[in-house]
């Protein structure tokens, strides 16, 4: 059975599972409960495992190459064990930037998350507290929208010829 997952990866890592027809099957916000690096790494990415099956078409947030501060070597850990485990366990997955993100849900590519809410919500009638659920949602709606079984705007239409184009 086929079913779309988007991941936002973070300590509190965004999974969002839809089925074949768009409903939410799984939507959490995923935690380790270990404190010491690398070992919440490797748990993080374990915990999103155990959630998959082997038909799932995966979209993962991309890195925000322009953030600053003390959380972005973390950040990038997290990212790229999940990424090490999608591939080591045969997941094929697509990469999807945070302004392409934004611009599925909003139309603006530079849109805060902030902002993000209400245009989910008009969309999609879809509303979590978590804004890495929320973005875990919109790239789970992106994998959807590029088998053809969404109705698109135009420019959700773009964002999806972007990514493809891409690669990832």
């Amino acid at each position: 059975m086929t079913r779309y997952v988007g991941i936002d990866p973070s300590t509190k890592t965004g999974l969002v599972i839809l089925n074949r027809d768009g409903e939410i099957i799984n939507q959490q916000e995923v935690r380790s409960k270990l404190k010491s690096d690398p070992d919440r790494f490797v748990d993080l990415a374990d915990l999103i495992m155990e959630e998959l099956h082997p038909n799932d078409i995966i979209a993962i947030e991309g890195f925000s190459y322009g953030s600053k501060g003390r959380g972005v070597s973390t950040q990038y850990g997290i990212g790229w064990m999940i990424r090490a485990e999608l591939y080591k366990r045969g997941y094929e997955y697509i990469e999807v930037s945070p302004s392409a993100v934004k611009k599925f849900a909003t139309g603006k590519g530079n849109e805060k998350k902030d902002n993000m809410t209400v245009p989910i919500y008009k969309h999609w009638g879809f509303e979590h507290p978590s804004d890495n659920v929320r973005d875990a949602f919109v790239l789970a709606q992106i994998v959807k929208g590029m088998k053809g079984v969404s109705k698109l705007t135009k420019y959700q239409e773009e964002v999806i010829e972007k990514v493809q184009k891409e690669g990832a």
